[in-house]
């Protein structure tokens, strides 16, 4: 059944409803409204500029946009942005969508915590950041009208959404705190693990093997 939050309608063709169902298969409510917040509100902003973008697009790389955060994508080694765009694109692929649109939608999944470069890029892209941001936190929440945030969140309530967001990113961080190297995830390492040190850039290039 189509759904109208605040005039944005949430794609509901076969392959939103189909990417919708895998990803509650293991998301908790928790992450999953938090996802399609991320959907309404970065479509919210793509039509308040006037940005011509793809609907399914960004609401499948708002679905997928967390799911690295979940065990059975976890990889050992990666940022969990890219085991989250990994799994986008796999289910994109297996689904025949175009290799331009899978990949599309791994960048904004992959690009979506790295500050200062998505808005710069393709409107897919730069409203997925966005919709992370204002949802988690708060960064163009005044750009939204409280009728417009009120509605969203009636529909896909917060709960104990700030506190739970950081202990599951907490202990995905946790587990590969080397991937955190660099981004904003370091932040839920440093939280909960007071033996942690972030790598220094400086330390790095002065112990690089080369002379000067």
């Amino acid at each position: 059944m189509e759904q109208v939050i605040s005039d944005v309608r949430i794609p509901d063709s076969k392959l939103a409803r189909e990417a919708a169902e895998l990803v509650r298969q293991y998301q908790s409510e928790m992450l999953f409204n938090h996802s399609v917040r991320v959907y309404l509100f970065g479509a919210m902003k793509g039509i308040r500029q006037k940005l011509k973008f793809d609907p399914e697009l960004l609401y499948i790389s708002a679905l997928f946009h967390d799911m690295g955060l979940i065990e059975a994508f976890s990889t050992d080694s990666k940022r969990f942005e890219v085991d989250g765009a990994d799994a986008a694109r796999e289910f994109l692929k297996a689904h025949g969508v175009p290799d331009a649109n899978a990949d599309l939608v791994w960048e904004a999944i992959a690009l979506h915590t790295t500050p200062g470069i998505p808005q710069y890029m393709r409107p897919e892209i730069n409203l997925t950041n966005a919709g992370v941001l204002v949802d988690v936190v708060g960064i163009g929440y005044d750009d939204y009208s409280s009728d417009q945030r009120n509605q969203v969140v009636s529909a896909f309530p917060r709960g104990n959404f700030k506190n739970e967001f950081i202990e599951v990113q907490a202990i995905s961080a946790l587990k590969k705190p080397e991937t955190t190297f660099g981004t904003v995830n370091s932040g839920y390492v440093e939280a909960f693990d007071s033996n942690f040190q972030r790598p220094n850039v400086c330390t790095r290039i002065h112990n690089a093997p080369w002379h000067s």
